[in-house]
């Protein structure tokens, strides 16, 4: 009979160490953990390098109501993270016509004053819910599992029948309960209207956005105008720091009713998207809205009128499509109307009460979407009168009142042909205040340049131009090694490999974006030297337009660059490649410097934005519903995401959150929970074992006899930092000696200041450099770095890279960047022996990742070639720019 061996079950580790940062709520099981936490999520923020805070951060001053004033770096690093420059006013400014906070009737206060007090609320008023127990189940359940209600009630089964002999209770009977809690919730109560659409009144997500306490460092309550001390250039970066809102300000302001009110732009974005192509036509056509910080809210569902195949091109039917949608809009922010004209008073993050003014701001949506907003014809600008057969010529722009003046004069039959419009449709701005359609269409970097310009223009025209060189035969095999050039690629943090290359059936925003990084090493040699200069001049203006902080002088040289794409993508119009470079996504282009002059640096108006909250507004909330008429229940689901979201803010806010409620059980029971074994040993990283433990012995591993020399002249130089002299030219007798144990490490965490990459506090980045000789136990993955030689160089010519494991040096090619793909080709480092150039660092030392591409040339990949493989296979390569934002503008 067989032995029965009973599971050894490991006891519960309640052990509880809280963060110890600020108002963080993570608690911890061991030190380690605890480190490994406060080392990533709360770093000790340096100083931005010199060579990016030059260019990307200056010291700068502000104008604010006519007047200017300096500001000085603060003294104390948790000074700078904490309140930004541009928040800091001078007792002196004159604020008649700028925000003022006043009291809840509306009477402004005294400069100075503290805010009321919130309402008073006890420690254990979880209202309504019992505990933090309840609670946190309940966010768990439904924010962070999204867990469906059979298996809610699976799970509380379990959980009761480990409480019944204890006869204890549930925090929920079941999932009705947990949904009917979740409805008593009193905050956040924004209610979900329908008419042919469903919608929220917008103006209560606004209040819900101006009261969150998580936006007072989010929200400018003024404009403002930033300079650059360096020659007094002026800078743009956030949207308040855009003309747009500046002279907003400055209408409002010819009404004395608004003097000391706070002007609140409301940024509208639409975008349709498909939840499921599997059963069928499942679209949606959510309407979001922001404030210009970093709150995105849904506030409606569009109608998605439908009718039969033989009247979806009836004329009457589109005319009523089209209609529909403008009227939509218009109902639905109606109720904003009134404070466009008269202040409302509204509580603040803060805990102040400010005069509030709506306008209507800068609307993201793709090209598709704007033809329909502007009341034009697919072709037209929506922002001009260039006409379809030639956008590229000087045009007025479109306004209101041109249209308007032309409707009454012109037959509808001539407003199609010569002007693009449809005579017969009302834009859903027409009365609203200060606010013009053609004017408010902000830049889509998402479908105008990634899959716009790149995937429906230039990677087709590429192949165009193979096949019509080559023939079919062998353009098809050109494009077949362009594919393994793909497949090849050294992986990089961020960068997804493309085993197939680029041949997959549907594109989306994320893979063009991937392909745009890796695509120019791919495709020269197989091309003219007019295409990558091509390619190469339309990457350099999406990157210049992604900085994070734009000055003259950058639109100066995006404006140059510009010009250069349009020399050189003539070579597709000499070859017949294309017949017409008046395509609408092409033409945007000229539009884009007065547009980063009017709303700010494009990074916050992309419709990247709003299709990334399609996940958690639309799709998410689809697959949560029986799929039964699923919208009904996706409008619930959003309102209780929206009130477990500003509970959990409700409950922080009252300092109520401090821990999790296992600490606070331990906190009940005075700490007392046994005897537990901590670990409090460090947090090691290592992604394979090793056997080697001394320096003699990793020579031999690395094949690098030279390596106990070279650790003797790098401790030489680390003990004698003062000492003049080169360490490789030390006596190695002088030089201290080692080689005892060893710890061997296969990654590193490197920290950065990457304000135009999505960063974190005080834009500041990290990422993991890896030195694997089995990574996941397959293949070896080295990465790349920059390392900082000459601290006194700028940018490029202060550089070099290696393997960070082998710590082998490249050097660069010639003084200046490759004239066709504008990056850096650099090659191995060798001595006059031809040995290697190999030699010891301090991590301290270590910038950042680096990710190098071969020179292909005209040479044809093997398809055997291994993207691991790639580093040991070529001699020369590209120091890749286009890797992310960060690498552009440390190369550039």
């Amino acid at each position: 009979m067989p032995q029965v061996i009973s599971r050894n079950q490991q006891d519960h580790n309640a052990l509880q160490l809280p963060c110890g940062h600020g108002n963080c709520q993570h608690h911890f099981k061991t030190y380690a953990g605890h480190t490994k936490h406060r080392n990533s999520a709360h770093p000790i923020i340096p100083n931005p390098p010199a060579d990016i805070a030059e260019d990307s951060a200056p010291e700068h001053h502000v104008t604010l109501a006519g007047q200017e004033f300096d500001f000085q770096e603060p003294e104390h690093q948790d000074q700078y993270i904490e309140n930004e420059t541009r928040h800091l006013l001078p007792p002196n400014i004159n604020t008649e016509f700028w925000a003022c906070p006043c009291d809840a009737h509306g009477t402004f206060l005294l400069p100075g004053s503290a805010p009321e007090p919130p309402p008073k609320k006890t420690p254990d008023d979880w209202t309504p819910f019992q505990n933090c127990t309840e609670f946190e189940t309940a966010e768990f359940f439904f924010i962070e599992n999204q867990t469906p209600a059979t298996q809610i009630n699976r799970l509380l089964d379990l959980w009761a029948s480990t409480l019944t002999k204890h006869n204890d209770r549930l925090p929920f009977a079941d999932h009705c309960d947990l949904y009917k809690t979740i409805d008593n919730i009193p905050v956040s109560d924004v209610k979900w209207q329908s008419f042919l659409a469903h919608y929220t009144y917008p103006h209560q997500v606004v209040w819900n956005m101006l009261g969150n306490p998580d936006y007072v460092k989010e929200f400018d309550y003024r404009p403002y105008r930033e300079f650059s001390t360096d020659g007094d250039v002026r800078q743009w970066k956030d949207f308040m720091s855009s003309n747009w809102a500046w002279d907003q300000v400055d209408l409002t302001a010819t009404d004395p009713e608004t003097h000391g009110s706070t002007f609140v732009p409301v940024i509208l974005g639409s975008d349709k998207t498909m939840v499921s192509i599997a059963t069928g036509n499942n679209e949606y056509y959510p309407l979001y809205a922001s404030i210009g910080n970093e709150a995105l809210a849904i506030i409606g569902f569009l109608a998605i009128p439908k009718t039969t195949k033989e009247h979806a091109s009836d004329p009457k039917f589109r005319r009523f499509h089209c209609q529909l949608f403008q009227s939509s809009l218009a109902k639905i922010l109606e109720r904003l109307w009134p404070g466009m004209t008269k202040p409302e008073v509204v509580r603040f993050g803060d805990g102040h009460f400010q005069h509030v003014i709506y306008g209507l701001g800068p609307y993201i949506a793709d090209y598709e979407k704007q033809v329909l907003l502007t009341c034009i014809i697919r072709g037209w600008c929506p922002r001009c009168l260039g006409s379809r057969n030639n956008l590229d010529e000087p045009a007025s722009g479109r306004c209101h009142e041109h249209t308007e003046a032309l409707i009454e004069e012109a037959a509808l039959g001539d407003l199609w042909d010569d002007y693009g419009i449809v005579g017969d449709l009302i834009a859903f701005t027409n009365d609203y205040p200060r606010a013009d359609i053609h004017k408010l269409i902000a830049p889509d970097l998402l479908h105008q340049l990634i899959k716009g310009m790149f995937k429906d223009h230039i990677v087709d025209w590429v192949e165009k131009h193979l096949l019509q060189t080559h023939g079919k035969m062998e353009a098809n095999h050109i494009m077949d090694d362009i594919d393994r050039r793909i497949a090849a690629t050294p992986s990089f943090a961020g960068l997804r490999c493309f085993p197939q290359g680029r041949g997959f059936k549907q594109w989306t925003g994320n893979d063009s974006k991937v392909l745009m990084k890796v695509y120019l090493p791919a495709i020269e040699g197989h091309i003219p030297t007019e295409v990558v200069q091509t390619f190469c001049a339309f990457l350099e203006l999406c990157y210049l337009i992604r900085w994070d902080i734009i000055t003259k002088k950058t639109l100066n040289k995006i404006q140059h660059v510009l010009d250069c794409f349009h020399r050189y993508r003539d070579i597709f119009k000499t070859t017949k490649v294309v017949k017409t470079f008046s395509l609408p996504h092409q033409h945007s282009l000229q539009h884009y410097i007065h547009l980063i002059c009017l709303f700010g640096t494009p990074n916050g108006l992309c419709s990247s934005i709003t299709k990334s909250k399609h996940i958690k507004a639309v799709k998410e909330p689809w697959w949560q519903s029986n799929r039964y008429k699923a919208l009904s229940q996706m409008l619930v689901t959003n309102q209780h995401l929206n009130k477990l979201a500003a509970a959990q803010t409700d409950f922080t806010d009252h300092r109520m959150l401090n821990g999790t409620c296992l600490s606070m059980a331990i906190d009940a029971l005075d700490g007392d929970v046994g005897d537990v074994e901590i670990d409090t040993g460090p947090t090691v990283i290592q992604a394979h074992n090793t056997t080697v433990h001394t320096v003699s012995k990793l020579a031999l591993e690395l094949s690098t006899p030279q390596l106990p020399n070279m650790l003797s002249c790098f401790l030489f130089a680390q003990l004698n930092p003062n000492d003049p002299c080169d360490p490789l030219q030390v006596p190695l007798a002088n030089c201290p000696q080692y080689d005892e144990r060893i710890h061997i490490f296969n990654s590193v965490c490197s920290r950065f200041f990457a304000p135009s990459n999505l960063s974190g506090i005080g834009g500041m980045r990290h990422e993991h450099i890896h030195a694997c000789p089995a990574w996941r136990k397959e293949y070896p993955h080295y990465d790349c770095i920059f390392v900082n030689v000459n601290p006194d160089l700028e940018r490029m010519r202060g550089m070099d890279t290696y393997p960070c494991a082998v710590v082998q040096w490249f050097n660069t090619l010639g003084d200046l960047p490759d004239k066709d793909t504008g990056m850096w080709v650099v090659q191995p480092a060798h001595h006059a022996n031809n040995t290697p150039n190999i030699s010891v660092i301090h991590v301290d030392s270590i910038y950042c990742a680096v990710h190098l591409i071969p020179v292909y040339g005209s040479r044809f990949v093997s398809p055997n070639l291994q993207h691991y493989q790639t580093y040991d296979s070529f001699h020369k390569f590209y120091v890749n720019k286009y890797a992310d934002h960060h690498a552009f503008e440390i190369v550039s």
